[in-house]
């Protein structure tokens, strides 16, 4: 199925972008048939193996926060909470051998966290300035957890205050879990 959803057009709902695998690299490599060398994983649990269809998650991401925009603002946010994803999937990229890049990765699977925060952005005329990862201050018994901070800034107005977007994201076991709900502050404009 995953490989079948990566062959479709980039404009289908049913392509597949990304898939995420859990699980741990091993020190072993194995050869493909084409030469190239890749690691070998073990999967201690298979029910997080998922293909991303991301022009779906973000049309589902997008109804879901924000039934009701208009079609400029649909657009909008389409195109922003994408762009999110794009520039986590290839900027941020990493293997997710520490925990802040598991909660990185998680927040950029979690797309309807990040649309929440991305709808109440938007709507204000900010775009996406940085995203910080930080050990969480609170969190609950025998967990892991962090927080994804989104700043985000006024690109017509450098005058304005930022405004920051967190959430938090437990990693403790092979499934992250998103604990409570955004949080929001603005910060002056100099931080």
């Amino acid at each position: 199925m995953l490989l079948a959803g990566q062959i479709q057009p980039q404009s289908s709902d049913d392509y597949i972008e990304r898939v995420s695998i859990p699980g741990h690299l091993t020190d072993r490599t194995v050869e493909l048939f084409s030469g190239q060398v890749v690691p070998v994983l073990v999967l201690p649990n298979i029910r997080g193996i998922y293909g991303w269809r991301v022009n779906a998650l973000v049309a589902a991401a997008v109804d879901a926060t924000s039934p009701d925009l208009s079609e400029p603002e649909n657009v909008r946010m389409r195109r922003a909470l994408k762009s999110f994803l794009h520039r986590i999937y290839y900027d941020l990229r990493n293997l997710g051998h520490l925990d802040r890049d598991r909660a990185l990765n998680f927040a950029a699977t979690n797309a309807f966290q990040a649309a929440s925060t991305f709808a109440d952005a938007i709507n204000s005329g900010m775009e996406l300035d940085s995203i910080e990862i930080e050990k969480s201050p609170f969190c609950r018994l025998n967990s892991n957890c962090w927080d994804v901070k989104l700043r985000f800034f006024d690109a017509e107005n450098g005058q304005r205050a930022k405004k920051i977007y967190r959430f938090t994201i437990d990693v403790a076991n092979i499934m992250p879990v998103t604990l409570g709900t955004v949080k929001s502050w603005s910060v002056p404009r100099s931080t």
